[in-house]
């Protein structure tokens, strides 16, 4: 069974939510502890994405990917969070945990550096866990390379590194 890309919706977002709450504790547990991973819950985050559609959607783009009708996948981004005008901010790809290995992330992936294309823009940044190895390695097989900037922010109370990643468009 394929996977389709669509534009997200207002009406997609609370699913939107529970997907990323779900996709953050399977990619996270194994190096934060759960109690970091317990808020916000599945609906806490959707209505963090709804809140955050009513600012960004003029500006920002998300799609998500579907399996049979069922929500598997999104991707999220934007103008660059350092303000270049030349550079678009890659600000989430995430799965379904059981869609791991099956493509879709690529996929999102994909389609998220052809419409940074569009946009324009002709260099793709993004923000990703240093002791998140997995996502690193899909970055790194999709063309991401370290910039060697680095940023602390909580997860929960547990505070996380950040490595920032770049990409040519």
């Amino acid at each position: 069974m394929t996977v389709t890309l669509r534009p997200a919706t207002e009406g997609d977002l609370m699913a939107v939510g529970a997907l990323h709450q779900r996709s953050r504790v399977a990619a996270y547990s194994a190096f934060l502890p759960a109690e970091a991973l317990a808020d916000p819950t599945p609906e806490a985050m959707g209505r963090y994405w709804v809140e955050r559609w009513i600012w960004e959607r003029d500006t920002h783009r998300m799609t998500v990917a579907e399996r049979a009708g069922a929500l598997v996948g999104f991707s999220h981004l934007g103008p660059d969070d350092e303000d270049d005008p030349a550079t678009g901010l890659l600000n989430a790809i995430h799965l379904d945990p059981a869609e791991q290995g099956r493509g879709v992330g690529r996929t999102l992936m994909v389609d998220a550096l052809d419409a940074m294309r569009a946009q324009g823009w002709r260099r793709a940044v993004l923000w990703v866990l240093r002791d998140n190895a997995h996502a690193r390695s899909f970055y790194e097989r999709g063309g991401w390379t370290p910039t060697g900037d680095e940023r602390d922010e909580a997860i929960g109370s547990a505070p996380t590194r950040q490595l920032r990643y770049t990409r040519p468009l």
